[in-house]
């Protein structure tokens, strides 16, 4: 069993946390079973409806009695934070505030409740913020995750935001799916991981075949960093940038943002219309990591993989590459 400060700091067996994906793209029956088997499993309540939600949670607690957590993008819904406490979930997983937002007062609320915080950041100042706010736990991602991201790699960003943060635990994230990525994080001085991209390809995963099929064919090389989603939403994300799939929708609005916020209407339409039938024409968020994904696996089983894998490669491989240093003789 791999311990750390997050572990501890939340009671779980396992640090392993499923990313809390908005749009729908995590559900009560994935959060249940990843928290069910040891991990973290948090839901996604960024745009997504209030009655819709409760019932997402809901699934989640008929899986298991353990921790569970609720992600919200503060940038764009701060005023659902009152509600997503009233769900009272163990975790208030934020990502993406604007520069304007009060994190302390958003946080305290939470505390207040005897809820714990789990803030993600892209680079180091915002970890700063938020840790200086009284976050709990931070994320730190990397560029080469799903979905929204910064403009730094995860082996810069997570001993970064570790060294600038300390004590507080940190978890990894970006371009992670298994237990290398696991242990590596842990020599990085993390103190567990966040999947995207991995729990996405699970079979709980509350997104169709073909965007599941999209994620296992990937090499890794098919993705693409561009603001076209966010230029077709309207949505205002302060500072980042999207890695989505480069898909025919994708190479067809590159460069041609200002054309894409004058039609939104009619692309939208042609996109829902397309829906079902092109697998092509779309947008799908995820990440580099997707290239290291062979297969659709339940959930409880990527984070029991996860963990047993990164234990066999802490025990096997630390020791094989560490010579012990004879007696009498002097490290140089």
């Amino acid at each position: 069993m791999i311990r750390t400060a997050f572990t501890d700091l939340l009671g779980l067996e396992h640090p392993v946390v499923s990313a809390g994906m908005g749009g729908g793209h995590t559900g009560g029956e994935l959060v249940g079973r990843v928290s069910a088997a040891g991990g973290l499993g948090v839901l996604g309540a960024s745009f997504v409806p209030s009655d819709e939600l409760r019932t997402m949670a809901q699934r989640a607690r008929e899986l298991t009695s353990k921790p569970i957590g609720i992600n919200l993008l503060l940038h764009a819904t701060e005023d659902r934070v009152d509600e997503v406490l009233s769900l009272e979930p163990a975790v208030l997983s934020t990502a993406w505030p604007r520069d304007e937002q009060d994190l302390a007062s958003i946080f305290a609320r939470a505390h207040e409740r005897g809820v714990r915080v789990m803030h993600m950041v892209p680079r180091v100042n915002d970890a700063v913020r938020a840790a200086e706010a009284g976050a709990d736990a931070i994320v730190a991602q990397g560029n080469e995750a799903g979905g929204h991201i910064g403009e730094i790699g995860t082996v810069v960003i997570v001993p970064q935001v570790v060294k600038a943060v300390a004590p507080i635990p940190v978890l990894a994230a970006g371009g992670l799916v298994d237990g290398a990525g696991l242990a590596a994080a842990l020599m990085l001085g993390a103190d567990g991981i966040l999947l995207g991209t991995r729990f996405l390809a699970s079979d709980e995963a509350p997104v169709d075949y073909a965007y599941k099929a999209a994620i296992v064919d990937s090499g890794g090389d098919d993705t693409l960093v561009t603001t076209i989603s966010d230029t077709l939403s309207g949505r205002d994300w302060p500072g980042a940038w999207a890695r989505v799939r480069r898909t025919r929708f994708i190479e067809e609005w590159v460069g041609r943002e200002p054309e894409l916020r004058r039609r939104r209407e009619a692309v939208w339409a042609k996109l829902e219309a397309s829906e079902g039938s092109d697998s092509d024409y779309r947008l799908m968020w995820f990440g580099q990591s997707a290239g290291l994904i062979d297969s659709v696996l339940p959930a409880e089983e990527i984070v029991r993989r996860t963990v047993d894998e990164a234990e066999s490669i802490l025990r096997s491989r630390v020791p094989e590459v560490l010579l012990p240093v004879e007696r009498g003789s002097s490290a140089t």
